[in-house]
């Protein structure tokens, strides 16, 4: 990723084009338009900042994206920081969006409601071969505030004993998860291709077949609900809400509210923010969130128990099962672990395992200090791994700029560059499956 930076007039221009991209007038939007600013620093500053409440992400070569609008930019530099304009936040919309479908926002991305259809249909379609479970509840729905159930699909061509949330069942299990953090929008397009591939193509596909007849793949497509329902509730201009729904603390507002569900698992937890306005703020204590309850206790009803407690047990040889988690942006493959900035007793496993994704779709396969530059504790594929010993990965979908960049890509991007690229990395990993700590 190269960085770019603009002069302060050509700042004022892009504050002109975003305006031109949103709607609206250039006065009354450019200056709280958010876009990603890049600012030169250190990890332990990058850190610094997220704890202070500014929304970093990864940036290149000992900088960070900071997301926000012009007062953001100026709190950064009274700090004393130099950020400067890297790229837009919301990219162009279709000339004509009225005739998309219903229960989709932002040029065609899917609604909650969209997704749980989908899965509905799928299951109704394909009796064979899917498997609809409900796998607990959103924070909004066990408060009684409307929310939803947390869905999840089991695709596999069904012999006894399949599907049934047994960890002693015959075939190995590769289990995909997508959009925990809710305005990562692509992610949750992902799973819904993957899943369509399976079940439609087991009929026709070669690879689908054989996958479905030797494996169990299961996918959570919307992990938080509640977050995406706010993000779509934006329309044409999302909202850049990550965390989950919880406002039951800190008197935030807008999009600051809620939980980080990537740093409420129960594995590590605690070595992120306690500011409960930030947005990696953790929780109260480890799985307080309902989502990351159901994911737990999803992954812990299919997989069974095969790492030992200490943190240089590895996964035996012998071990199963795989996992992907789905995130937004970067281009890289993030192997264990993230809670600390040691390597894990798998590393070199996991580096050949992540040379055989990385073969489809070209992204960078390291630890989070060689990708984003940060330490992340309490997350999903560290609890996945350290408590069960399943070989699990985050995935950082797209690139930092650019039309296909960003956590908003026009959604054309989904089909002609997520997916293609992508599609290929999730057959390597349901092949995997059986064995993949012997790639």
């Amino acid at each position: 990723m190269a960085s770019r930076s603009l002069s302060r007039l050509a700042l004022a221009a892009s504050g002109v084009l975003l305006t031109s991209l949103l709607g609206g007038t250039a006065t009354a939007q450019a200056a709280d338009t958010p876009v990603f600013w890049r600012v030169p620093a250190t990890a332990t500053q990058a850190q610094a900042l997220a704890a202070a409440g500014f929304d970093v992400e990864e940036g290149d070569g000992g900088s960070v994206d900071v997301v926000g609008g012009q007062a953001v930019a100026a709190k950064l530099r009274a700090l004393g920081y130099r950020p400067s304009y890297f790229d837009t936040v919301y990219k162009e919309l279709p000339a004509r969006t009225e005739s998309l479908a219903t229960d989709t926002f932002y040029g065609g991305y899917r609604t909650v409601t969209a997704q749980e259809n989908h899965l509905a249909q799928v299951a109704s379609a394909h009796p064979d071969l899917a498997t609809k479970y409900t796998i607990g509840q959103s924070w909004k729905k066990v408060k009684g505030q409307g929310g939803h159930d947390i869905q999840a699909i089991c695709l596999t061509k069904k012999q006894a004993g399949d599907c049934t949330l047994s960890t002693t069942s015959t075939k190995p299990k590769f289990f995909l998860m997508a959009q925990i953090h809710a305005r990562e929008l692509s992610t949750g397009e992902l799973a819904w291709r993957w899943i369509d591939y399976l079940a439609d193509g087991y009929a026709t596909d070669a690879t689908a077949k054989s996958i479905l007849d030797t494996t169990e793949v299961w996918v959570v497509p919307i992990a938080n609900p509640d977050g995406v329902d706010i993000v779509a509730s934006g329309g044409n201009s999302p909202k850049l809400q990550r965390k989950n729904a919880n406002n039951s603390r800190g008197g935030c507002s807008g999009t600051n509210i809620g939980v980080d569900l990537n740093r409420n698992s129960t594995f590590k937890w605690g070595g992120d923010s306690n500011s409960a306005c930030a947005e990696t703020y953790q929780g109260v204590s480890a799985g307080s969130e309902p989502e990351v309850q159901a994911l737990e206790k999803l992954a812990r009803a299919i997989f069974p128990d095969q790492r030992g407690t200490g943190n240089n047990d590895p996964a035996p040889a012998t071990a199963k099962g795989t996992m992907i988690t789905l995130h937004s942006y970067g281009n890289d493959i993030i192997i264990p672990w993230g809670f600390t900035q040691a390597t894990s007793p798998n590393d070199a496993q996991y580096r050949r395992l992540g040379a055989k994704y990385s073969a489809s779709n070209g992204y960078l396969v390291g630890t989070n200090e060689e990708t984003v530059g940060y330490d992340t504790s309490g997350t999903t594929d560290d609890f996945t791994y350290g408590e069960l010993g399943v070989a699990s990965v985050t995935f950082e979908v797209g690139g930092s700029s650019g039309t296909c960049g960003g956590f908003l890509p026009k959604y054309t991007c989904v089909d002609s560059t997520f997916w293609p690229k992508n599609k290929g990395a999730l057959v390597a990993a349901a092949k995997a499956a059986a064995a993949p700590y012997q790639q």
